[in-house]
């Protein structure tokens, strides 16, 4: 069978067994629907918390990244997993026992005051939507590769599986869905992993291959991967070029910001009680660390046998995989000097940097482009860092099943987190602002209408955004940290353990860390992405990581706001102690 025909079958079964647990386990009450009926087991619990975390960032983009930035792209793997850490230590067991259904249901509780819920409401969406583009543009890519459908048809797609399975079953079906979205995907990533592992160390552990000698040299795989890339004039792999303050901050916003995220949260309150929390939150550090332990070594077989398969060979005798993604959009090449080969080198190939494509084929056949050519590098070749892992089963030559069985792992990923994300916004916006604010005596019929409505809503505008995404799938994924540290995070970490903390001061908090690290990443990712580079940044902060200091002048602003205004009242004070108390 095709590599085609396999993939339809595994998507084909994936998606009808996603569906069928839908409606199997069709919500009925809101309860059912915001939080799962808080009675979803631990194990489950994990299972699922692992795939709504993991997303189409994790397993698809991750690891391309680390495989272009080396050990720059290990802040990825520090934010991530250390906010995990941080998320069910700190803060899971806290909110859990708080026992209400959202974030902006707790800060709007904490913090007596419908204003403070609307703004973490905006908050958010924003952190939500901005998450949720990264997830629709895996699931384009995914489609338009294996399918051979158009990205934004891929995009519309997946808008119809995830909005059937969110609307039927809502945070129970969700649930379950993702539980067999994590076995998918899981089984997806390992097993080529395995393979190539195999292939070019003899070691059958990805995580031990990545660090052992190549079969055919007695060389370390990261040594040679070291000199080739200084031979075609890169910066070593094992180096990094990140300054030691943008990898500081960078690591911090998205620990911080893996700390506030509603999608995440809102899993600890489908539990039965507090030490389930506590369980399924170790369970899922398990089920994640499979996949984070393993992309390091993903990435490096990825980009040496990238480099290996593709240097200096000619266009015409270049690998199907190469024209296959370069058929989409997502490889580009530019024959500079006239040669007939692919070449690489440190720097961008094209001017401006992503491809724009004639209708007609060159000499040797490739896709024309109406780019100019990169006047300051020998590099020829544009790579989209978010196919590196799904390219890979190809570029090793692995057999088609296993190609296939990647392509639906992928899309368990995206799905499970958008699903989630979906899910948060509609709760948002049905349970804080039309049920807590704006229309309290609606019933919890209409309330669970409303709530579907608002999926519909949310379904279409994160089309959109991953029909025009901003950047790599991880790195708009890292633009979603960065706000959810500098809004929502400092909010609930002083909401829990802070008792002079008072409405104005959060609302203000808020407010100031979301308007500064929005205009930031809107001024280097839209208005001039020409001055994105660390000649111009703040302090050399990328817009990744400028969250952290977000973070920082929320708290600064909501503490000097706090200390000028009135106290909490006596109520809230003993809310918090009983919070507190395990």
């Amino acid at each position: 069978m095709t590599v085609k025909l396999l993939t339809y079958f595994f998507v084909g079964i994936s998606f009808a067994v996603y569906i069928g647990i839908a409606i199997w386990s069709r919500a009925g009450s809101t309860s059912e629907f915001y939080v799962a009926g808080k009675g979803v087991h631990p194990i489950a619990n994990g299972m699922a918390t692992a795939a709504d975390w993991m997303s189409a960032a994790s397993f698809i983009s991750m690891a391309g990244l680390i495989a272009f930035l080396g050990r720059d792209g290990s802040v990825y793997l520090m934010g991530w997993t250390g906010g995990y850490v941080l998320l069910a230590l700190l803060l899971a067991p806290y909110l859990r026992k708080f026992g209400q259904f959202t974030v902006p249901d707790f800060i709007g509780s904490r913090y007596y005051s419908s204003a403070a819920r609307i703004v973490a409401v905006i908050c958010l969406i924003i952190v939500s939507f901005t998450y949720i583009a990264g997830q629709m543009r895996g699931v384009g890519i995914v489609f338009s590769r294996f399918l051979e459908v158009d990205i934004n048809s891929g995009v519309l797609i997946g808008m119809v599986i995830v909005f059937i399975y969110a609307v039927l079953g809502g945070m129970k079906g969700i649930t379950y869905t993702q539980v067999a979205q994590y076995c998918v995907l899981i089984f997806a990533y390992l097993v080529p992993a395995i393979f190539i592992s195999i292939m070019m160390t003899g070691n059958p552990v990805p995580q031990f291959g990545f660090g052992d000698q190549l079969l055919e040299s007695p060389v370390y795989l990261l040594e040679k991967l070291d000199g080739l890339m200084v031979q075609l004039g890169f910066d070593a792999y094992t180096s990094g070029s990140k300054s030691t303050i943008d990898v500081f901050c960078i690591t911090a916003a998205l620990m911080l910001g893996t700390a506030g995220l509603p999608h995440v949260i809102v899993r600890f309150f489908t539990v039965p009680s507090v030490s389930d929390a506590r369980k399924s939150a170790g369970y899922a550090l398990i089920f994640i660390a499979i996949l984070y332990t393993t992309a390091p070594a993903v990435a490096s077989f990825a980009r040496l046998n990238l480099f290996e398969t593709t240097h200096n060979v000619s266009y015409v005798e270049a690998p199907t995989w190469f024209k296959n993604w370069e058929n989409i959009g997502l490889i580009a090449w530019m024959d500079k000097n006239n040669d007939g080969k692919i070449q690489y080198a440190k720097g961008n190939a094209l001017q401006p940097t992503k491809p724009l494509y004639t209708d007609q084929r060159g000499i040797n056949g490739e896709r024309n482009l109406s780019n100019l050519a990169h006047p300051n590098n020998a590099n020829e070749v544009y790579i989209d860092r978010d196919i590196m892992v799904l390219a890979t089963p190809e570029i090793a030559k692995l057999p088609a099943w296993i190609i296939a069985l990647v392509a639906a792992g992928a899309l368990a990923a995206a799905l499970s987190t958008a699903a989630g994300l979906l899910l948060v916004i509609s709760t948002a916006v049905a349970h804080d602002l039309i049920k807590k604010t704006f229309a309290r005596q609606i019933s919890e019929k209409k309330e669970l209408l409303y709530a579907r409505i608002s999926v519909l809503v949310a379904v279409i505008i994160a089309g959109l955004f991953g029909i025009y995404p901003p950047a790599f799938v991880a790195q708009v994924v890292a633009f979603a940290f960065g706000l959810a540290a500098a809004t929502l995070f400092p909010a609930i970490l002083m909401g829990i353990f802070s008792k002079t903390m008072n409405r104005e001061g959060a609302v203000c908090g808020m407010l100031a860390g979301l308007i500064l690290t929005l205009t930031y990443i809107i001024y280097f990712k839209f208005i001039h992405p020409e001055l994105n580079s660390s000649e111009h940044w703040f302090l050399g902060i990328s817009p990744e990581g400028i969250g952290f200091i977000g973070m920082m002048v929320n708290v600064v602003t909501s503490s000097i706001v706090s200390s000028m205004t009135p106290k909490p009242p006596e109520h809230i004070g003993a809310m918090i102690d009983d919070l507190r108390k395990p």
